[in-house]
């Protein structure tokens, strides 16, 4: 039984082998975003979402005159920042799009990113149930925090990074790179990159039944990224499959 095992999984990894593209790893597919910050929104279409909410609807009497604002990352959901506003600094907001806040160490209206460039431009605003927190989702304009991180929270790592995998994908369409592997797939045509879904699906399971762990990891994140591109190609995206499975969930 082992010698046909043995057998079976050398069989595989030749398949695998013949069927394996050139790059190894996603970084390939994008080499000149490696360590570097991923392309977001310029601001341009940067009320696409903006709320309705007027300052009577939020209970700035609790703490003296000031309520904390979460700052969340529209397209990853992750946690940017805290701060804190007065009435004057949430209509200054919903007025320019960018997000304001009452400095207390300033004790002044301050826009994030007057000094860096770093704007938060909004794309919703929505209060809790007491009326007396914000919840802004912005598109961020480079590193939110002073120190150059993408968050002034220090988590471990990005858990939504597919969603910033979506925007880069998104950002190659909108702003194609010559020779970049988008425009190489893309010039090929839907049937090059639906062809490469099941090329790297056969991977997947093949690293699943033969290989290490990490070969695993490394196919199935090949299978998503090109799943992702295949989405893209036909104009649907992840915000799309996911209320499908809401829907089938219930």
């Amino acid at each position: 039984m082992t010698g046909k095992t043995d057998i079976n999984n050398s069989s595989l990894r030749a398949l695998r082998s013949n069927l394996k593209a050139p790059y190894k790893t996603l970084r390939d597919c994008f080499p000149e975003c490696s360590g570097q910050a991923v392309p977001r929104n310029d601001g341009k279409n940067k009320n696409k979402q903006m709320s309705n909410i007027n300052t009577n609807q939020i209970d700035f009497t609790k703490t003296d005159g000031l309520v904390p604002v979460v700052v969340q990352d529209n397209q990853t959901l992750e946690v940017l920042m805290l701060g804190y506003m007065n009435a004057e600094a949430f209509e200054k907001t919903q007025q320019e799009g960018k997000v304001t806040f009452f400095s207390r160490s300033k004790n002044r209206l301050w826009t994030k990113g007057e000094e860096s460039g770093n704007f938060l431009f909004v794309q919703s605003i929505a209060i809790d149930c007491d009326n007396d927190t914000i919840l802004i989702k912005a598109n961020p304009v480079g590193p939110t925090c002073h120190t150059g991180s993408r968050s002034c929270f220090k988590t471990e790592y990005n858990q939504n990074f597919i969603f910033e995998l979506e925007n880069i994908i998104n950002d190659r369409y909108e702003n194609p790179v010559e020779g970049s592997y988008i425009n190489k797939m893309r010039n090929k045509g839907l049937n090059k990159i639906a062809q490469k879904v099941g090329e790297e699906g056969v991977e997947t399971v093949i690293a699943a039944l033969a290989e290490t762990r990490e070969d695993l990891i490394n196919e199935a994140s090949d299978l998503v990224f090109h799943l992702m591109f295949l989405l893209k190609e036909k104009g649907l995206s992840l915000k799309d499959i996911a209320e499908n499975l809401e829907k089938r969930h219930k």
